[in-house]
């Protein structure tokens, strides 16, 4: 059986993954907190998709492809299938995007919650074995039903969890704390998800796809800077306080004379 190491450059891409991961979720958290605040339905409908790309874009897929950048199979050169992962990362976003939208336009509900957390969940499980699936090897995967399943139980629970979050966390200091956890969550998804898969067969270079780095370097950094991107909508908009406080001020002027 060919020998696997998910950490070919020790911690430097699992730290990366998670760092970008609590970015990505920090950025989502104060996205969808300016949706709670926002009035009219396209006004919340931007701050949830800009929440979706930032923690299905940043915070679930690219920790999932920076650390894949770590992982190496003995005598198997790993390269990937374009449209597959491609397809992967709107999967992502999509999923995140269904979840939030139920929550921020119906609420909280425990009916609505667990709906939303169980295609959170099942959508980012989908997401990682369909970026497993978008490596090109010489080798056959293969994988252990039990931790496939423990997995997607992770998923589920990270999902519905997140959802929560996005719904009720306030302020900077526990939205820090929300997307510390989250990102773990994320992380504990991948590595276990990984854990599940064992590979045989032949050694050597598969015919067909691209290297990692030709495709993952640049698709990492576009979707990264497009969140880097949000950062700054975000920093530069008023606060959910802020938004309320001058809500409620223009209600209380009075209506100019005609």
């Amino acid at each position: 059986m060919p020998e696997m190491d998910h950490f070919t450059y020790g911690m430097l891409t699992p730290l990366a993954g998670y760092i970008a991961s609590f970015i990505g979720c920090l950025t989502g958290l104060s996205a969808t907190s300016r949706a709670r605040a926002a009035t009219g339905a396209v006004a919340k409908s931007i701050w949830l998709a800009i929440g979706a790309v930032s923690i299905g874009g940043t915070g679930v897929w690219v920790m999932h492809f920076i650390a894949m950048l770590g992982f190496t199979v003995d005598g198997m050169p790993i390269k990937y299938d374009v449209p597959l992962t491609i397809v992967s990362a709107l999967l992502a976003m999509l999923v995140v995007a269904v979840g939030l939208f139920v929550v921020g336009f119906l609420g909280d509900r425990l009916v609505f919650l667990l709906g939303g957390g169980l295609i959170v969940g099942l959508g980012v499980a989908s997401m990682h074995y369909m970026g497993m699936a978008a490596m090109v090897m010489s080798g056959e995967t293969h994988y252990d039903t039990l931790l496939v399943g423990v997995s997607l139980v992770i998923a589920v629970v990270a999902g519905t969890a997140a959802l929560w979050l996005c719904v009720n966390v306030k302020g900077w200091l526990l939205a820090t704390a929300a997307a510390l956890v989250m990102a773990a969550a994320v992380a504990g998804m991948h590595y276990t998800g990984m854990a599940a898969m064992h590979m045989t067969g032949p050694m050597g270079e598969a015919p067909g796809g691209t290297s990692a780095m030709e495709l993952l370097g640049p698709l990492i950094a576009g979707v990264f800077l497009t969140t880097v991107a949000l950062i700054f909508v975000v920093l530069m908009w008023p606060t959910e306080d802020e938004m309320r406080e001058r809500q409620e001020l223009a209600e209380r002027l009075p209506l100019p004379q005609g």
